[in-house]
């Protein structure tokens, strides 16, 4: 139970000020050091308090894929990470790749393959497609629907994003 510093503390400052722990990791090739609370996302703390607007919040369920960033290089919906379980972790966003060649290639290649229509999945399209390309600049039209699978795009049915994910593998990797 509490004592009555702390409820009297908690009342003058609000909840989320007692509540408050730092946290450390790399964001983008940077070390941060903020403060969150234990029950923030990870998604909100991007966005929110750190200002990285490609992490888009969609179904907050992990479902959709729009929030999706590279955790220690993998991909990972941020929406269902706890801010502070991200301690001493590397997070990379689309702001962390925008000079990466790789992440250049395909970028193009969605935009000439049309697979950018709203916007609001391309984000984590492209976090999805960089992991997969970096690990395999050869995939197969199946290796890319498993590579992006849990992203959901409601605009183009698919078709034109594994296009541009085989187009920018070429590119990167040609044969």
């Amino acid at each position: 139970m509490p004592s009555i510093d702390a409820a009297s503390t908690a009342d003058s400052h609000g909840e989320d000020e007692v509540n408050k722990m730092k946290v450390r990791f790399e964001l983008n090739g940077k070390k941060v050091e903020t403060e969150t609370t234990a029950y923030t996302s990870l998604a909100d703390m991007l966005r929110d308090d750190l200002g990285v607007k490609s992490v888009k919040k969609g179904c907050e369920h992990g479902e959709c894929g729009a929030c999706t960033i590279l955790v220690d290089g993998l991909p990972m919906t941020s929406c269902i990470i706890l801010a502070p379980q991200i301690e001493g972790h590397h997070i990379t966003t689309v702001e962390g790749l925008e000079y990466n060649p790789l992440m250049t290639d395909l970028r193009q290649a969605f935009i000439e393959n049309g697979a950018i229509q709203c916007g609001f999945c391309t984000p984590g399209m492209l976090i999805s497609s960089y992991a997969l390309l970096r690990d395999n600049p050869h995939p197969t039209p199946e290796e890319v629907k498993i590579g992006i699978e849990g992203n959901i795009c409601r605009c183009t049915g698919f078709t034109k994003i594994i296009e541009a994910v085989l187009d920018a593998a070429e590119r990167i990797a040609p044969e």
